[in-house]
């Protein structure tokens, strides 16, 4: 009796499999085409000099291009001299660095006016060299073509330490409103807007969304008191401030005071 039970359980496993091996394939040959494929090819298209303009393409896109030209080539300030961007890479403070920093401070200020000091940027954020004489619309989009938004954060003074020690150990970063010395790696002789810095107290810090959300490793911004977005992009605060200066009849310099260096 058991041998038969388990026989007609096995036939009845197996037949459920079948059926649903047969429903399978009947679905699967209904949708079917009925087409093969026979045969493919593929071709490379070198894309280099040798491959000669298409008219119309380039018919289609010229109006645009004008345009976006013109603009990017507009002259909105000058500058007395080169700013280097090797020199923000590889220095603690630059003329770069300074007059960026700056800039975007004096620009966040006129928003959110109490602000106590300002890392916008980390030194590799800046990508280009900015030139001596005209600076064009494009100079300041080439200088900083991220979408990055301007932020003003509340800290207790424990994590402004936290920012000081990534801004130490990293041989210094891009800040306006803020001196130190840097030794052994540590932050020394701090003042922020000249007023010696204290970690019982609070601080109103001007970065942006990439630097505050761990962006190159940048250290304090986890558990802010409050935060106050701008709505405005660095890159936008960069470019009202060299405009505002064009229209002033000024042109940009800047130079290295000491702001961060090395005991």
């Amino acid at each position: 009796m058991y041998f038969c039970t388990s026989l007609c359980s096995t036939l009845m496993r197996q037949f459920h499999k079948f059926s649903y091996y047969l429903l399978v394939t009947f679905f699967f040959g209904a949708c079917a085409s009925g087409y093969q494929i026979k045969r493919s090819a593929r071709t490379t298209y070198i894309i280099n000099t040798e491959l000669a303009a298409d008219s119309v393409v380039i018919k289609s896109y010229t109006p645009y291009k004008v345009k976006i030209d013109a603009e990017m080539g507009r002259v909105i300030g000058s500058s007395v001299i080169v700013m280097s961007k090797k020199q923000s890479d590889t220095l603690p403070e630059s003329p770069l660095s300074n007059f960026f920093a700056d800039a975007i401070m004096q620009e966040a200020r006129q928003i959110d006016g109490p602000i106590d000091f300002a890392m916008p940027s980390t030194k590799g954020g800046l990508r280009v060299d900015l030139p001596s004489g005209d600076i064009t619309v494009s100079n300041i989009f080439e200088l900083m073509p991220f979408e990055n938004q301007l932020i003003v954060f509340t800290l207790k003074g424990e994590d402004v330490q936290r920012l000081l020690d990534f801004i130490a150990a990293a041989k210094g970063e891009p800040v306006s409103a803020l001196k130190m010395t840097i030794k052994d790696k540590k932050p020394v002789n701090i003042l922020v807007g000249g007023v010696p810095f204290d970690v019982n107290k609070t601080y109103r810090v001007l970065t942006t969304d990439y630097i505050s959300g761990g962006g190159d490793g940048t250290k304090g911004f986890e558990k802010p008191l409050e935060k106050k977005v701008l709505g405005l992009k660095v890159r936008d605060a960069l470019m009202n401030y060299v405009k505002a200066a064009g229209a002033a009849g000024k042109k940009i310099e800047s130079k290295m005071d000491g702001r961060i260096g090395f005991e």
